[in-house]
């Protein structure tokens, strides 16, 4: 399709957290279009948490559901107790069995006018693993994959994934993988930091662990929260009253768009007709991409996921570019800017770099004996995901990081580049007309208020869990929404609460480190975002693990998993397990000003402060007068204080330590826990 028509919404869904913007309300369109898993009566029916291989909460009371004939009777056996009820009206019954300890595995009968063996199920602790990317980012993709997943053998520790799904209202079920034993294979897409964390109190207490993952990368907190839950923000109101009034029609017609999408994708996801026995044609100059479409890059914001139809698998990018006689031989650069999402990028048929990753700059040499006088071409083959699900694929700019560098001499490439995708996309399926007529020029953001907690939460909640662990926050950082997210989160959790019906114990992972530090005009969303997170401790039974020194500059996704869940880790078993152990580093706790200095004093010491690196060399502080103008600060230890100071500010007022969004401060205390971002003047903000 050429670049100037505008394609139909495809409705898919970005992984990636870079984009989320507001939307076309085409975007609502997608939560519209959801259908509400219709509960169908007849025999007994289980729920997706509910099955072989599960793992159910030792110590407490344990809620199970289904749905048969109205009025008929259905019975459990489990563990020497027998339950028994009637379904209501609509088909709909629940009862609860237990308390039982730890132990198994158990066989379980659900009885009706059939009978539903259940096999192999183990009493522990259940934990709920949620939140965007960082979160749903796999074990496949750690560092140490490999290794991590040799030694995947854990038959106690069992693991089950909540599929995407998005609703209008809330859903009775979800569709997941189903429970399994943790194997290299079970384990490969399943949440880093939700495996690591759970073989670990595996480990330590001995008990069979559950771990239930329901993420979605690029999503809010907003996205995550019922409709009640949302009542005290007046923002999302207009959103929650237009999802409510979707129509039967739509859900239908989307249901059927998203049954053909997923069978398109199953059948050509992975093709490319780009590489051709081994080889990839379409990287080479000799290949004849005239009567290829094009496309401008990089793309604007609102364009990102709506390039190509929505296909988001492989699609192939070229642009040729005219090297002087004086540069040919030479060595030159290739500034790419960043781009979403995977590349494989060759120049004149020479694979000259690979980068997996979104929204990650890519640079790469190119060695003077592929540079040629005259004509040179560049191929870029991205690819995102080969499922329904999609992704948003293209170049990211900006524009002035996008040239072939040659000594002082640049070529721009940012403009017209060619462009084809990999499968053949002329059946690939559009949403469902009755849709776009209903609603033809909507405004909303992509991912709506309450539909993954709808589609992706509501389900659980009967479903007994020991505690939720949680990394999510990107995506709230991005808008500059770090003031809403202070009262936010917390509804969040109470919100969670509510729903399950208890005090669950609620660990989450403040922000890493990622993206520039802006010195005029000083902007740091991340270190808001931060401070929000920091500001829900107030509730009882959470914790926090901190990030921020984990993190990567240019990468959204750090790969060190390992110590966050080693952190997470820590929480649980302070909060959670009631352990006398140092679960955070140093916490500020009061200012104290003398002259010219600021004495610091913190709590969560630990053994004793620690200053990482070279002696006396402290980071990461800043000071400032009443102006509110912060400036680098010197630092030093003075016993379990921190005394903190400029020479050039005379009447300090405030302080703040790691306020950036990639800080990198080295405060710790002796057990290796960084000290917590913070500023002494938040009260003001």
């Amino acid at each position: 399709m050429p670049v100037n028509e505008e394609p139909p919404w495809p409705f898919d869904i970005c992984k990636g957290w870079t984009r989320l913007k507001l939307r076309p309300k085409a975007f609502l369109i997608l939560a519209i279009g959801v259908l509400q898993a219709s509960v169908s009566v007849g025999r007994v029916r289980l729920p997706s948490l509910v099955g072989d291989n599960m793992v159910l909460q030792r110590d407490a009371k344990i809620a199970l559901w289904g749905w048969a004939n109205p009025g008929e009777e259905v019975r459990i056996n489990f563990h020497g107790a027998t339950a028994k009820t009637r379904t209501d009206r609509k088909g709909r019954w629940s009862m609860s069995v237990g308390p039982f300890g730890a132990g198994g595995p158990f066989e379980m009968t659900v009885t009706g006018k059939n009978v539903i063996p259940l096999h192999n199920i183990l009493m522990g602790d259940v934990w709920l693993a949620s939140g965007q990317s960082n979160m749903e980012f796999p074990v496949k993709a750690l560092k140490d994959a490999a290794r991590e997943m040799a030694a995947a053998h854990f038959p106690e520790v069992r693991v089950i994934r909540v599929n995407h799904a998005i609703a209008p209202m809330p859903k009775s079920d979800v569709a997941s993988t189903g429970w399994s034993a943790v194997t290299p294979e079970s384990v490969s897409g399943f949440s880093a930091v939700a495996y690591l964390f759970g073989r670990a109190l595996h480990e330590r207490y001995h008990v069979p662990i559950g771990l239930i993952e329901t993420c979605w990368g690029g999503t809010a907190a907003q996205t995550w929260m019922s409709a009640a839950g949302l009542r005290p923000f007046p923002e999302f109101n207009d959103t929650i009253e237009f999802l409510a009034r979707a129509g039967a029609k739509s859900e239908a017609d989307y249901d059927v768009f998203v049954r053909k999408k997923t069978t398109w994708y199953r059948q050509h996801g992975k093709e490319d007709r780009g590489e051709v026995g081994g080889r990839s044609i379409w990287a080479d100059a000799r290949f004849d991409a005239a009567h290829w479409p094009t496309i401008v890059e990089p793309r604007p914001a609102a364009a990102l996921g709506r390039d190509f139809n929505g296909f988001g698998g492989v699609v192939w990018l070229r642009k040729e570019i005219d090297v002087p006689s004086l540069q040919a031989g030479q060595d030159l650069l290739l500034h790419l800017g960043k781009l979403a999402q995977d590349d494989i990028t060759y120049f004149n048929g020479e694979k000259i770099g690979a980068t997996q990753g979104d929204d990650i700059p890519r640079d790469y040499a190119v060695a003077g004996k592929s540079v040629k006088a005259g004509r040179n071409l560049i191929a870029v083959r991205l690819t995102g995901s080969d499922d329904a699900d999609g992704a948003q694929l293209g170049m990211l700019g900006p524009d002035d990081k996008m040239n072939v560098a040659m000594g002082d001499a640049r070529i721009p490439l940012a403009g017209v580049w060619s462009y084809q995708t990999g499968p053949d996309l002329t059946d690939y399926p559009l949403i469902a007309a009755s849709i776009l007529a209903a609603h033809p020029s909507p405004r909303a953001p992509r991912y709506p208020p309450t539909v993954l907690f709808n589609g992706m939460v509501n389900p659980l909640t009967p479903f007994r869990i020991k505690g939720v662990i949680w990394y999510q926050g990107e995506a709230n950082a991005v808008d500059h929404r770090a003031g809403q997210y202070r009262r936010l989160f917390p509804a969040l959790i109470q919100d969670w609460r509510g729903h399950w019906g208890y005090e669950v114990p609620f660990l989450f992972v403040q922000l890493a480190g990622f993206g520039p530090n802006q010195s005029e005009p000083a902007e740091y969303p991340w270190a808001e975002l931060r401070e929000a997170q920091s500001m829900t401790l107030a509730l009882a039974r959470t914790g926090m693990a901190t990030a921020v020194d984990i993190g990567d500059e240019s990468d959204i996704h750090p790969q060190n998993k390992e110590e966050v869940a080693h952190r997470l880790v820590l929480q649980a078993m302070h909060v959670v397990y009631g352990e006398n152990v140092v679960d955070a580093g140093p916490t500020y706790e009061s200012m104290q000003i003398d002259g010219n200095r600021i004495r610091i004093k913190f709590t969560n010491l630990g053994s004793g402060l620690l200053v990482q690196g070279k002696a006396g060399d402290v980071r990461g502080f800043e000071v400032a007068a009443a102006d509110g103008k912060y400036v680098w600060a010197q630092a030093r230890q003075d016993g379990e204080d921190m005394v903190v100071f400029n020479e050039s500010v005379q009447e300090p007022v405030s302080v703040r330590y790691d306020w950036s969004n990639t800080p990198d401060g080295n405060l710790y205390n002796k057990e290796g826990l960084p000290a917590f971002p913070f500023r002494t003047d938040s009260a003001q903000r």
